[in-house]
Formats: C-alpha cells, sequence, structure tokens
C-alpha cells in the first residue's frame, strides 16, 4: 500500500518562510497559511507591543477558538438532520 505523494511549499508568513510539508495540495497549503498571515496582522493592529511568539500563541488559541465554534455549530446541525430524517 503506497502512501500519497508529500508536497513541499515555501510559505511566507508575517514576514518569514516556512517550508510546509504534507499530504495537502499546495494551493490549500498556501490558503491556510495566508489565513494565518491575516489573522497575526490583525491581532498586531490591535497590539502593536506583541513580540512574534505571542503574537503566533494569540492566532492559535483565536483560530482553535474559532474552530470549537464551528465544530460546535455543525453537531448541532448534523443532530437536527438526524432529527428530520427520522
Amino acid at each position: 500500500m503506497s502512501q500519497p505523494e508529500k508536497s513541499r511549499t515555501t510559505v511566507d508568513i508575517y514576514g518569514r518562510s516556512y517550508n510546509i510539508v504534507g499530504n495537502e495540495k499546495t494551493e490549500q497549503i498556501r490558503a491556510v497559511a495566508n489565513l494565518v498571515d491575516e489573522k497575526m496582522r490583525e491581532i498586531h493592529a490591535v497590539n502593536k507591543s506583541l513580540d512574534s511568539t505571542n503574537l503566533a500563541v494569540l492566532t492559535a488559541v483565536n483560530t482553535m477558538n474559532d474552530y470549537m465554534k464551528l465544530k460546535e455549530d455543525f453537531e448541532v446541525l448534523q443532530k437536527l438532520l438526524e432529527e428530520k430524517e427520522e
């Protein structure tokens, strides 16, 4: 059983280059990197005193909070669909 070919993509996030290796297509990796860059710049605009480490952690916390909210919304919608099917 062969493993999918991994793609290697260089992206820029908040002024730094990162080499990302993964199973996703290059376009997907670039889209995710762009979202991370946008979120970091958004947070920096509100608090210019943050260093890049704190900025990265706050970006991760905000992103996971958004993810958890979406996951909860998805579960509610999935439950509603299941109830309608019964």
